[in-house]
């Protein structure tokens, strides 16, 4: 029997219908419309349009949208001076500073430049340890889009094996430490594990972040676990023609869709969450900043 399959695109759009409500009610009721920056160095195409897509996004749900586009050759002082002008802007509520920056930009001081409060992101040395020690955080928004699936698809996550396979920074140990405030017993697996096929055979929930195209057979994929799939990877796709490429996850979803109870697909499992979540985090920073409650269910 396949696996329910976790429309991920359906999901991020109903965030993003709760956003635009609570946007509605913050201008309403308090006059206060919530402002996300999102600054962009030099000219990745992929990183102009996934700027573009947030842009539009941020728009779309009634919030204000300051994009500031800089040269390539940007010295690292400018960058830096964009960014605390920024921070000493009340009318922005939320500043991400697109990710990766030229080689002569130090990026960890880039992100740590940001206010914590202000850190979209989640990316500042002291969100992370906020969220390492269970207190009150800005969070990655890819894992926090996760975070929401899970949620939705179990309800409780009390209790349950979580794998996940990947350390980065950005994904693999927060995934791992909002994992751990649901009460879920976390393994953080990597390319050097032992005998990493029986680790993920082990989890009720397997989160693949590891950055490997189709790495995670189905054979590795516990009968009835849930499988979120990180991945991004782009391969050669001979069937659509010379030079053609498709869009795969880190779980090879063909075989692990067999085994899975639930599986997200690639495209249109986690990336869709990931810009409506930098949206939520947007809203929570504007009602921390001006002491509001925060919108329930948007958070960690």
């Amino acid at each position: 029997m396949s696996a329910k399959i976790i429309d991920g695109k359906a999901f991020a759009a109903t965030v993003r219908e709760k956003v635009a409500g609570h946007v509605s009610r913050l201008r309403e009721v308090h006059g206060i419309v919530p402002g996300l920056a999102v600054v962009l160095v030099g000219d990745d195409p992929a990183s102009e349009v996934y700027v573009r897509n947030k842009g539009k996004q941020t728009l779309e749900v009634g919030m204000n949208s300051y994009e500031h586009k800089l040269p390539e050759d940007t010295p690292e002082a400018d960058l830096l001076a964009l960014v605390a002008r920024l921070n000493a802007d009340p009318a922005v509520h939320g500043i991400l500073v697109q990710l990766p920056l030229p080689d002569h930009i130090d990026e960890e001081k880039v992100i740590n430049s940001v206010t914590p409060s202000k850190d979209v992101d989640g990316f500042h040395i002291l969100n992370v340890g906020l969220l390492a020690t269970g207190q009150k955080a800005m969070v990655p928004c890819t894992p926090l889009g996760c975070l929401m699936m899970l949620r939705d698809h179990h309800g409780s996550l009390s209790g349950l094996n979580a794998v996940v396979v990947g350390r980065s920074n950005i994904v693999g140990k927060p995934m791992a430490q909002l994992l751990l405030r649901d009460s879920c017993t976390v393994t953080i697996a990597h390319s050097r594990t032992k005998d990493l096929a029986e680790v993920c055979r082990g989890a009720d929930i397997l989160v693949a972040a590891v950055g490997r195209a189709q790495m995670i057979p189905g054979d590795w994929v516990k009968p009835g676990a849930t499988v979120i799939d990180v991945g991004i990877n782009r391969i050669p796709a001979p069937e659509k023609g010379e030079g053609k490429s498709r869009l795969v996850g880190d779980v090879d979803f063909d075989s692990a869709v067999q085994v899975a109870g639930a599986i997200t697909p690639v495209p249109g499992g986690v990336g869709p969450m990931t810009i409506a979540c930098l949206l939520a985090n947007t809203i929570t920073a504007c009602c921390r900043a001006h002491d509001l409650p925060e919108p329930s269910g948007l958070t960690a």
